[in-house]
């Protein structure tokens, strides 16, 4: 198991290919936005990507309510690595938004199949390295348990790795979900951007102002344009609801309590969601190592130099680069 000592170690021996990589990496915002490319998917919707590097695919799954543009600090620390590829899910970042959206369009399910066809177009069909937080650790454990002989390692921060119930959640933490779910939060959601503007952007007051305006660009206009970030907590499953999402999210969990394949957890502290004892889940999965970077539940916006380093180290330790 990674140490923290053994991590800036690491980082310091990554740090070359860290600065030649970056020399040529966009900066800010509109560059940042500039470098995408899109794909088409079989519904004719498009959905936008970040890639730099060539190599081995090293894919960056993010959740709610970010895109591909929380990833901009990481990836300068891998595209020596591989080829870094980092998605915008459907309805977020510059992805399109689904047409005639409503309660519930932007199911787990929905991300899924959307996932599924960008990975297949871009070419991620071998020695896949997955980089996931938040929703996209979900996304990624079941792309990785039906896809097992694409992957060659799996890393993660601050993301779902035990069902949110009465036994092992918080009561507060149970509310918070659960609130999502009422029409107060529909109103507070697609009318005032509460999901952008407080689960967020409040956890970073000091935040540049081009930065807050990224975050907030996909999301701009009242409504439906807000839908994503409101279906994402309610596709939570509380107590076993909703029932679908709750199985196929023990199915993936249970894959990653089995399977051997190297697995990094960057445990944030102190964190948001693998906090209160949730580590001891994934510290006994197979094959895990551990390396701890400051800050709140969006780690890689905290410290993307110590998650970027982290992953780079690990690849290299587990003889994945």
């Amino acid at each position: 198991m990674f140490t923290r000592r053994e991590a800036v170690v690491g980082a310091l021996g990554t740090s070359l290919a860290a600065s030649c990589a970056s020399s040529r990496f966009p900066q800010g915002p509109a560059e940042f936005r500039a470098a995408k490319k899109f794909v088409t998917t079989e519904s004719g919707l498009r959905m936008a990507y970040f890639e730099a590097g060539r190599g081995a695919p090293i894919v960056f799954l993010h959740g709610n309510p970010t895109s591909s543009y929380l990833w901009r600090k990481v990836i300068p620390h891998l595209t020596g690595l591989g080829r870094c590829i980092a998605p915008d899910m459907i309805g977020m970042g510059d992805s399109d938004k689904l047409p005639q959206s409503g309660p519930n369009s932007y199911s787990f399910f929905e991300h899924l199949g959307r996932l599924d066809s960008l990975l297949d177009a871009v070419g991620a069909d071998r020695d896949v390295t997955l980089v996931l937080h938040d929703w996209g650790g979900p996304l990624g454990f079941h792309w990785a348990m039906r896809n097992e002989a694409r992957v060659r390692g799996i890393a993660f921060m601050e993301t779902f790795v035990v069902s949110q119930d009465d036994t092992n959640t918080p009561p507060q933490a149970l509310e918070f979900f659960a609130w999502f779910r009422t029409g107060e939060a529909e109103r507070e959601v697609l009318m005032n951007n509460a999901f952008v503007e407080t689960v967020l952007l409040r956890q970073f007051p000091d935040m540049p102002e081009q930065d807050r305006a990224e975050y907030r660009r996909p999301f701009v206009e009242a409504g439906e344009s807000r839908r994503p970030t409101l279906d994402w907590p309610r596709q939570v499953p509380i107590n076993g609801e909703p029932a679908d999402v709750h199985r196929e999210m023990l199915r993936c969990l249970r894959f990653m309590s089995e399977t051997q394949k190297p697995k990094l957890l960057i445990k944030a502290e102190p964190g948001g969601l693998i906090v209160g004892g949730r580590e001891r889940v994934p510290r006994a999965w197979p094959g895990v190592s551990e390396v701890v970077a400051p800050g709140g539940h969006f780690v890689p916006e905290h410290s993307p130099d110590e998650v970027g380093h982290a992953c780079a180290t690990w690849l290299a330790r587990v003889g994945l680069r």
